[in-house]
């Protein structure tokens, strides 16, 4: 892919700063959750939420009469068991990705995609309220 068909300084200008870990020498699996992930996932939080929602909302999830442990537990099983949030959360974040970062992001899609949706279900755990109010039921 050629860096003129992606607006690489643009994307990385649009994320906010998140403490994280100085990088090493060579790239790896876990600088890229910190460098690329998480501050990613931070800008599209709001976002993030409605997606889930959403979801909530669609799928008849008993999210707001249900205690605080069956929460975060319908929450988990949502946004693990359920391909199709699975790949709506992976496609809010890796559409942000800069070239290089697309390119590192295919060579190990995998296990990043098993750290992203990590990261996401501990953010929207950390919502609850939001997502239920959100959801709007």
């Amino acid at each position: 892919m050629s860096s003129t068909t992606r607006p690489d300084a643009a994307l990385l200008a649009l994320r906010p700063v998140v403490d994280t870990a100085p990088a090493s020498g060579d790239a790896t699996t876990g600088d890229f959750l910190h460098h690329a992930l998480r501050p990613i996932l931070k800008l599209q939080n709001e976002l993030l939420v409605a997606v889930v929602a959403d979801f909530v909302r669609d799928h008849h999830v008993p999210l707001p009469t249900a205690s605080a442990a069956d929460q975060q537990r319908l929450l988990t099983e949502l946004l693990t068991r359920n391909v199709k949030l699975r790949y709506t959360v992976v496609g809010l974040v890796s559409g942000l990705f800069t070239t290089a970062e697309l390119d590192f992001y295919r060579q190990h899609r995998s296990e990043l995609n098993r750290r992203l949706l990590e990261l996401a279900v501990r953010r929207v755990q950390d919502q609850v309220e939001a997502v239920v109010k959100a959801s709007g039921v």
